[in-house]
């Protein structure tokens, strides 16, 4: 045996180091994607993710004519009356009984109602309430309703509340044993600056709502309403088409 030379009982001691390592890794991965997978498939929500910046999200309220849209129906007949087609739709915020906007909306630039930064009951209030908004340069962002500041590029914005995620933790006021279940959705942004639109199929608590939005990864997450909560969602199956609402958040194509 040479001076440098290195023996093979040792060359055999580092290739199998080498194997662990990389069996290791291997199953760390395919833990870490099955993790991913159960999250994703977790089959309490249908859920929607929806990146801005190369998609068409848009807020509807009325028509042309002013009559208000109220069912997703409705709204896709008048997608389809413009050669396009709805790709996803969901009740996008509280109403009054008139169903107009609760809270501040936004379409096209133009503040169709003012922020509520009102005192008072129900969900709506529920503090910190928030707002979920579309730039012109199709930037999306929630943000409490206290640190939310106007500028001529929001094109689209709906308020509502309460907040469920507030900078990466659930809101404090929600309980994880609260008997108060409903059918709920919202919205949460991830750190990619994409949505993510989910609603409950059966009865589920604002905690395991909000916690939900952060197993996805979720930093800021908004509670947009409960029991008459509805989702069109054809590429997985899911096309509730009535309701009766405010604001409809969708997302069309060519």
């Amino acid at each position: 045996m040479t001076e440098n030379s290195i023996p093979f009982s040792r060359i055999k001691n580092i290739q199998f180091g080498i194997s662990a390592i990389c069996q290791f890794s291997l199953f760390f991965l395919i833990f870490l994607c099955m993790g991913c997978k159960k999250v994703q498939d977790d089959d309490r929500f249908i859920t929607y993710q929806v990146n801005p910046e190369k998609q068409n999200i848009q807020m509807f309220w009325k028509n042309s004519t002013g009559e208000i849209f109220k069912s997703i129906d409705r709204l896709n007949q008048h997608v389809q009356s413009k050669n396009e087609k709805l790709r996803f739709a969901m009740n996008a915020g509280m109403f009054e009984p008139d169903n107009s906007p609760k809270g501040l909306f936004i379409e096209d630039y133009k503040i169709l109602k003012s922020i509520d930064t009102l005192q008072g009951t129900g969900n709506f209030y529920l503090q910190p309430n928030g707002i979920l908004y579309i730039t012109q340069n199709k930037k999306a962002g929630i943000v409490e309703t206290k640190k939310y500041r106007q500028h001529a590029d929001i094109r689209y914005a709906t308020q509502s509340g309460p907040m469920l995620i507030i900078n990466g933790k659930i809101n404090t006021l929600f309980q994880k044993r609260s008997k108060n279940l409903n059918i709920r959705n919202g919205v949460g942004i991830l750190e990619n600056g994409e949505l993510i639109f989910a609603m409950s199929k059966k009865e589920i608590s604002f905690y395991h709502l909000a916690e939900y939005f952060k197993r996805l990864g979720c930093k800021e997450a908004l509670y947009l309403d409960g029991y008459v909560s509805r989702t069109y969602l054809p590429e997985k199956d899911w096309m509730q088409k009535d309701g009766n609402f405010g604001v409809i958040i969708g997302v069309t194509e060519p």
